[in-house]
This record gives C-alpha cells, structure tokens and sequence, in this order.
C-alpha cells in the first residue's frame, strides 16, 4: 500500500503564488518537509519562531514593551511547536494497538462527528469541521479514540483538506491492513470567510473511498450513518 502520491509539479508552473493559494492546490499526498526538519530540538525551534515573530509585529508597528503584547512571541512559538503544529513531528504520531474481531462484527463501522483543528498552509488561518470515517474489519478493529488521534495528528500541522483526507484513509488502511476505509472532511476555512471573497456561509466537503466503500450502496450506507 503506497503513500507516494504525487501530482506533478510542472502542471503548476503556471500559476502565481497567490493563484495556487487561492485555487487551494496542493503538490503531494506527503506534507512538503525539508530534509534536515526534524535538526533542531524543540527549545531551538521556539526561541528560532519567537524571535521571527517579534520581527513581524514590530514590522507591524505593534509596541512589545506593552505588558500584553510583549510574551506574545513566545506563547505564539509555543503554540506553533507543541499545539497547534505537533503533527509535522513524527515522534508525536499516535502509537496504535490492534485487537482481534472477536466479535466477528464484518459490518462497516462508523465514528463520526470528530471534530478537528487544522490550519491552511496557504495563508496559516484557521480550518476547522468534522471528520467521519468508516472501516470494515479485515480480522482486526482498533480502538475508537485511536480513530480521533489519527486525525487530530494529521490535522495538526499546515494542511489542506483535500491532502488531510488522503492522509487520514491512507493511514487507517494501513494500520487497519485493508482497503475498506472511507473519510469524509466537512470543513470551514478562515482563508475564505474572514478574507478574499469574505463568503462567512461556505462549507467544503472532501472525500476519500477504498475497497468497497467504492461501489455506490457502500457509499450510500454510509452517508446515511451520518446522517442520523
């Protein structure tokens, strides 16, 4: 089972870069990382993005000898490395037990309504909504508040949806050893409602099918798990 999805970095050579954020395209399945990401401790990233960020709102003319705004730096590195961007580090992936189908359940099962936070790597706003996954066990189910884990990792880091989709059905797939996974993301993004064409009303839903979520009375089953 392959992870190494790619799209062809040629078919954008055409766009700006402000086209290819706002066209919310994206380069590969796997989170664009340089190499030497992971060189650095920790300590060394936050006192690295603290600094970088008291440039930034001093560019911005803000006053940092405030007493509110002058932690401001180091609560956003903070933030940046242990919150709200953990999942770009593989030592906070969630470790996974497998457990026989005693049960012998071959039925699809569904955990919806998990609630996630993401942010867009295009403009690093806010992109929040549910995720509902579904598998069918191949011999081995996983424990419930692994599935929320898994996708709390993957969201945690600078996403876009189409790639968090991916990323969530290829891991279960591969955890759970079969194709018969589905996610479906149902998201809102700040990059769309607080700036651009500022539409505070849309909604974006991706999708993911393997196995035989592919034949459309799968499909349907499960959209109505979700739906009641």
């Amino acid at each position: 089972m392959t992870k190494n999805l790619t799209i062809d970095k040629s078919r954008l050579v055409s766009f700006s870069i402000d086209e290819i954020g706002d066209n919310h395209l994206f380069t590969s399945v796997e989170t664009p990382m340089k190499a030497d990401a992971f060189e650095m401790t920790d300590l060394e990233k936050k006192e690295k993005i603290a600094y970088h960020f008291s440039e930034i709102m001093e560019t911005l003319g803000l006053d940092l000898t405030d007493d509110s705004l002058k932690g401001t730096p180091q609560r956003v590195a903070k933030m940046y490395v242990d919150e709200i961007f953990c999942g770009l580090n593989p030592a906070n992936k969630p470790k996974v037990a497998l457990f026989d189908n005693k049960y012998q359940y071959n039925q699809m099962l569904v955990e919806k309504n998990i609630t996630f936070y993401s942010n867009c790597e295009h403009h690093f706003v806010p992109i929040f909504g549910k995720v509902h996954v579904a598998y069918i066990s191949n011999g081995k189910v996983i424990g419930l508040s692994k599935i929320n884990r898994i996708v709390q990792y993957f969201a945690q880091r600078p996403q876009v949806q189409e790639r968090l989709t991916m990323q969530i059905g290829l891991e279960l797939q591969e955890i759970l050893e079969t194709e018969d996974v589905a996610v479906i993301v149902d998201a809102k993004h700040l990059c769309v409602s607080s700036r651009g064409i500022k539409d505070e009303s849309s909604a974006t839903v991706t999708s993911y099918y393997g196995g035989v979520f592919q034949k459309e009375q799968k499909i349907n089953e499960f959209l109505n798990f979700i739906k009641n």
